[in-house]
């Protein structure tokens, strides 16, 4: 199977954290030190999008800046992509505290049956814990230029492998692996809840 890419989507203005999320913390660690532990040694090669590669040069990590900046999500999908030594790209967000080691395996381990391994929980696809190959960087850059910013609406010109939630729950009963992080209050209410779970 072709090697695989992780890109950890560290782009965003986090203007409801009120501070880079990023560096908020999580049981003593700042979220992205949690993220790239769950991710470490997952594919081949890990690279970190970012606009402020002097906050995370301790990471240590290969850094891109996006491309078509002021684009959301989907321009950091597609600097992964156009960067990534690899045909396919597991992409994460830094906001994503519980991601579930097995499930991005089974994940990564479908990369080669479609354009986009994404999975879908509650009705609503996950495209920011996907995976994506390269054939999806012409798509992608369509709707950029077109001013189009939703994550999924290149969709309909790839090939999409949806994970379904009794997949999901196989390895990920309760759907942790999507909860995101936008508020220290958010992180303090999830944190409250797992200590009485």
């Amino acid at each position: 199977m072709d090697k695989l890419t992780v890109a950890i989507q560290a782009g965003g203005k986090s203007s409801r954290m009120g501070t880079d999320k990023s560096f908020v913390l999580f049981q003593g660690r700042p979220l992205i030190e949690v993220v790239r532990a769950a991710v470490e040694g997952l594919g081949d090669e890990l690279i970190l999008i970012t606009n402020k590669p002097d906050a995370y040069a301790h990471l240590g990590l290969p850094m891109h800046g996006d491309l078509y900046p002021d684009t959301g999500p989907l321009g950091g999908i597609y600097t992964a992509l156009h960067y990534a030594a690899h045909p396919h790209v597991l992409t994460v967000a830094c906001d994503m505290p519980w991601l579930n080691r097995p499930l991005l395996d089974y994940m990564a381990g479908l990369r080669g049956s479609a354009d986009v391994i994404v999975p879908r929980w509650d009705k609503f696809p996950e495209p920011l814990h996907a995976v994506y190959s390269q054939a999806c960087l012409g798509p992608i850059r369509e709707k950029l230029e077109a001013q189009m910013y939703k994550i999924t609406a290149f969709y309909g010109r790839v090939a999409v492998r949806f994970v379904e939630r009794a997949e999901i729950e196989a390895f990920d009963p309760q759907g942790k692996s999507f909860v995101n992080v936008n508020t220290a209050q958010d992180l303090a209410e999830e944190e409250r809840r797992e200590s009485k779970d």
